[in-house]
């Protein structure tokens, strides 16, 4: 494995408390990179979905193409990875960053630091995942915050389940989006009604490329003048009309009252990784799901509790929920955040993304993990330890 140098990261805000942190991750082999500010937005809102468009600083170059603030640093570091990749199958390395990040939040402020990891490459999935988590929870206790709860979830588990109960793939995509959001099952319904008023548009996009549909949205709204409807942006409405086309050509099917059970009581487990994992096993033995990809997916779930048992984290305090999803597209397995006590927001998050460098152009599969800490919100309940036990 080759490790990216280490350099960069100097912005005027870092304490030497970050700096600690920084040295931490670098210490364990992650080489500290700083991608660039600026960034192409059609990554993020192709894996953040066109919400992210409202929430984010966007700007156009001297040729109209549209760059935005650096959101978050997954992408850019993955950009970062590929550009310096060699042609075929891109090497494995490790990163740490520290830096701001620029996005609109009602109760934060809109330019904020962030520092964390990420571990591009390594084929030994449990012990990469295990590691990740491990260096976040050590880094937290750098700066003070060893009382964190964490909450673990797995979208690999969940997107097998589905497989193993046969969900149709636009019911599945709303079914996964409705998890990541919090939302009731009910809008994934069993068909598009007869008298649809927009039937015609519906056949006609089917099969099409999404890009062209989101292009020829755009297009119309802005010939009648119109930005917005119903709350809703030109993107969010293309992306709404392609949805509704992709379930009339499966035949309209979404969740059976069967499935809906089925991932109901999914989303409803909850406790310690070795009391979930036996949930889900009973679970898929009482629904008579006979589906080794779902056998392999438990399988890795508890062989990543044991590599992180090893490491000496404390896997008995750790809580699975099956309704725990993370609201970005590209996560494709482990999940977790750590929330001080009392607090909404996570002061740390992160998991796995194994499909997002292929989408970013790799021309093979590469495997990833990475995490964030905010340090603004470290800083924060930092200043406020009696609210933070007590809350």
């Amino acid at each position: 494995m080759t490790r990216p140098e280490a350099g960069g990261g100097t912005a005027g805000e870092q304490s030497q408390d970050h700096l600690r942190l920084l040295a931490h991750f670098q210490g364990a082999g992650y080489g500290a990179v700083t991608p660039p500010v600026l960034q192409p937005v059609e990554p993020f809102l192709e894996l953040s979905g066109e919400d992210i468009r409202r929430r984010i600083f966007v700007t156009q170059d001297a040729s109209g193409s549209e760059l935005c603030l650096r959101p978050e640093f997954t992408i850019p570091v993955c950009r970062h990875h590929l550009a310096h990749a060699p042609k075929g199958a891109p090497r494995s390395a490790d990163y740490s960053y520290l830096g701001p990040v620029f996005r609109l939040a009602g109760d934060e402020p809109d330019e904020f630091l962030q520092a964390g990891i990420e571990s591009v490459g390594r084929t030994d999935t449990p012990a990469a995942d295990a590691e990740v988590i491990g260096l976040a929870l050590e880094g937290l206790a750098l700066l003070g915050r060893s009382d964190v709860a964490v909450r673990l979830g797995d979208m690999g588990l969940v997107d097998t389940l589905l497989d193993a109960l046969t969900v149709p793939p636009a019911a599945k995509r709303r079914t996964l989006r409705a998890l990541a959001m919090g939302r009731s099952l009910d809008t994934i319904t069993n068909g598009l009604r007869t008298e649809d008023p927009h039937a015609g548009l519906l056949a006609a996009i089917q099969g099409q490329d999404p890009k062209g549909v989101r292009a020829f949205v755009e297009d119309v709204l802005s010939i009648a003048g119109i930005s917005r409807v119903g709350g809703r942006s030109a993107g969010e409405i293309a992306e709404r009309f392609l949805s509704k086309a992709a379930a009339q050509a499966s035949g309209g099917s979404g969740l059976n009252p069967e499935n809906r059970a089925i991932v109901e009581r999914y989303r409803a487990i909850a406790g310690d990784p070795d009391t979930a994992a036996a949930a889900v096993r009973a679970l898929a033995r009482e629904a008579g799901l006979d589906h080794p990809p779902l056998d392999a997916a438990l399988d890795l779930f508890e062989e990543r509790t044991g590599f992180m048992a090893a490491r000496g984290l404390p896997v008995e305090r750790f809580r699975f929920s099956g309704g725990f999803a993370r609201n970005l597209d590209y996560y494709t397995g482990f999940i977790f955040e750590g929330t001080a006590p009392g607090a909404k927001a996570p002061l740390v998050g992160g998991g796995r993304y194994d499909g997002l460098l292929q989408h970013l152009g790799s021309p093979v599969p590469v495997p990833a993990v990475g995490c964030a800490v905010w340090l603004s919100r470290v800083a924060a309940d930092a200043q406020n330890p009696k609210d933070a036990a007590h809350g």
